[in-house]
């Protein structure tokens, strides 16, 4: 790892925590990170808890990578979608810490995970793409689908609806919120109640139960790589 994300473990947890200084951009330096972060929580059979710096979990894509045109908007939205791919198939359960705004494919990330927190404060969650001219992916409107109240669906991924924390929970992007200083040690406790699964049935469990989604997904990656865009 070098200053981007941190990877620790403890007694069986691994924490992945992102941190640019700035909107935690998902830029390809970031995933070139979060990647080896992830093989590494995989070789240490570890729950994982992924978040990010006080007050920002992650602003989205990197925007200056995605202007620099189609091919490599492509290319760095197919990595994105890879990740959220893996914690979506990862054998064990990964909790999503958000420690501030998450927006974007930082929201995106969130849905991926198994159990997800927010920090308490100002902060934003949502999927402001049509908001910035960006029109969603397919595997986000998918994911979205799958993830969201049907109710929240056309408010989330067409209208741009941005959340509060507590907003977000009833929106279906997080399963609880917790004060900003304890978001840590509520994950973490979080953590200690999954790790007490019998882990084969929970690997087996999520595979099951996601095995028609991760295929309808699988297409959509191919899907938005073969697909004209322009905004």
């Amino acid at each position: 790892m070098t200053d981007l994300v941190t990877y620790s473990l403890n007694n069986g947890v691994a924490t992945i925590a992102m941190d640019d200084g700035k909107a935690n951009a998902l830029s390809h330096a970031m995933f070139d990170e979060l990647g080896p972060a992830f093989d590494r929580a995989e070789k240490d059979g570890a729950v994982v808890i992924l978040t990010g710096r006080e007050g920002m979990f992650s602003g989205g894509f990197d925007l200056p990578e995605m202007m620099k045109g189609m091919d490599e908007a492509k290319k760095l939205t197919a990595r994105g979608s890879r990740l959220g791919r893996r914690i979506l198939s990862f054998q064990k359960p990964v909790i999503g810490a958000s420690s501030g705004h998450a927006i974007a494919m930082g929201a995106f990330l969130m849905l991926c995970c198994d159990y997800r927190i927010s920090a308490d404060g100002p902060f934003k969650t949502g999927l402001n793409e049509t908001a910035i001219g960006i029109p969603l992916h397919n595997f986000g409107i998918e994911l979205a689908r799958h993830r969201l109240p049907r109710r929240y669906f056309n408010r989330c991924v067409m209208n741009a609806e941005i959340f509060a924390p507590s907003d977000a929970v009833t929106a279906g992007f997080y399963d609880q919120i917790a004060p900003a200083s304890e978001l840590r040690s509520t994950a973490a406790s979080v953590a200690e109640k999954l790790k007490q699964l019998k882990m084969n049935a929970f690997a087996l469990t999520k595979i099951n139960a996601r095995k028609a989604f991760i295929e309808l997904i699988d297409r959509c990656i191919e899907d938005d790589l073969n697909a004209e865009w322009s905004f």
